[in-house]
């Protein structure tokens, strides 16, 4: 793997995401769909950028891309000072791990399992720090502290309201001190009271230096992000303007690519 980390730990131009000329082509032929057309972004440590686009735009192939669950069929991807472009899936799996903090709009935590196990999870797969139970219990309770669920450790997913749960989620994104949180649609699943304590929680951790990318059909969640990047035909159109709300041509939930 070709890591371009400095002696000094960080990644030498100061970018968290480095992406350049970026395709994904999905079929062949006449079936072809061009869900990435040479796209380019750039993120810098401590950014908080939110990514919005019509459907169809290319968005979730993008965040896809960027959280790894993916691969371009072209171009490149520099993660945290990581070539992540043509990676392995074992690789791949690794650097998720390590440098990526998801959040879902769905909360993804496992049902049967309290807060601070749910959290406890990706200590599990750490392959860089081994960690004792103890030592792994001890982080997930300092990361539900962070998120205000102290009094919430061993409640299980069904006995918290959404926002709670979406907290939880958080915790279990921030254990490994991630290059990045990797948010899609975090508020997605939440009343107008729950979105704006998570919002809140996201500048909190933006604020502390924690770096935050953000897919989002929302316009009033976006426009709470340092920049705003609006993504149409598998391109970046505009970036860092206030033109939130006319980057989505119609309504609707994220695109198919």
């Amino acid at each position: 793997m070709d890591n371009r980390v400095g002696a000094d730990g960080m990644e030498p131009n100061g970018l968290v995401i480095d992406i350049r000329g970026l395709t994904r082509v999905y079929g062949t032929g006449d079936a072809q769909v061009n869900a990435l057309a040479g796209l380019d972004l750039q993120v810098r440590h401590g950014e908080f950028v939110a990514i919005m686009g019509p459907s169809g735009s290319g968005k979730s192939t993008l965040m896809n891309i960027m959280g790894c669950l993916d691969r371009p069929t072209e171009g490149e991807y520099i993660l945290d000072g990581l070539d992540v472009s043509s990676l392995d899936r074992t690789e791949l799996a690794i650097v998720r791990n390590q440098k990526i903090g998801f959040v879902f709009q769905s909360y993804n935590l496992l049902p049967r399992l309290s807060a601070v196990k749910n959290v406890m999870l990706p200590l599990l797969y750490n392959t860089e720090e081994r960690f004792t139970e103890d030592e792994r219990y001890e982080k997930a309770v300092a990361a539900l502290e962070s998120v205000g669920l102290g009094d919430r450790l061993h409640h299980r997913p069904n006995e918290m309201s959404g926002g709670q749960q979406q907290r939880v989620a958080i915790a279990r994104a921030l254990i490994n001190s991630p290059a990045m949180i990797l948010a899609d649609e975090p508020t997605g699943n939440l009343d107008t009271r729950s979105s704006t304590e998570v919002m809140n929680l996201l500048h909190t951790l933006n604020a502390s230096g924690v770096t935050i990318v953000m897919v989002t059909h929302e316009p009033d969640i976006a426009v709470q992000a340092q920049r705003v990047v609006c993504v149409r035909d598998g391109k970046v159109v505009t970036d860092g303007g206030d033109g939130a709300s006319q980057c989505l041509e119609r309504g609707g939930r994220d695109d198919a690519h």
